[in-house]
């Protein structure tokens, strides 16, 4: 893209911030310009949130059922998936996949929570639990 094309969109998204992109100037060289945000990203970042709040929703009902732990929950409403979890608790996804089984993540040791309440920044209590439902923005 050229320099007089960096978009300037005001996206809420950054939140008065700017980005920076790289563009051509006028001699065809890349630098760098400062941007204020993109409509198509805005939608597309809305549409990924909305995505994961629906995850998170069907996880709690998952959860609910007795069909799942409420690990996964967790992982929804913090924006996560199951490899990124994975990579954040050095635990392997297998290992992950696994503690979503309720009896599994109920019998898990201290040194396996603990990879979770650090990656979640939340407590074992907290962790083995639902937060109460948020009516406005479900979640």
């Amino acid at each position: 893209m050229k320099l007089d094309e960096v978009p300037q969109d005001d996206s809420k998204a950054f939140e008065g911030q700017r980005k920076r992109l790289y563009a051509r100037n006028a001699d065809g060289e890349y630098t760098t310009a400062l941007s204020s945000g993109w409509e198509a990203e805005d939608v597309v970042l809305d549409q990924a949130v909305e995505e994961y709040n629906r995850f998170t929703r069907e996880a709690r009902q998952r959860v609910q059922q007795g069909l799942s732990s409420p690990l996964e929950y967790h992982i929804y409403a913090h924006r996560m998936d199951l490899t990124v979890l994975a990579q954040a608790t050095g635990l392997f996804r297998w290992q992950v996949r696994r503690h979503l089984k309720p009896a599994v993540f109920d019998r898990l040791g201290p040194r396996k929570m603990q990879c979770y309440e650090e990656a979640f920044q939340m407590t074992a209590e907290q962790l083995r639990s639902l937060p109460p439902e948020d009516d406005k923005n479900n979640d």
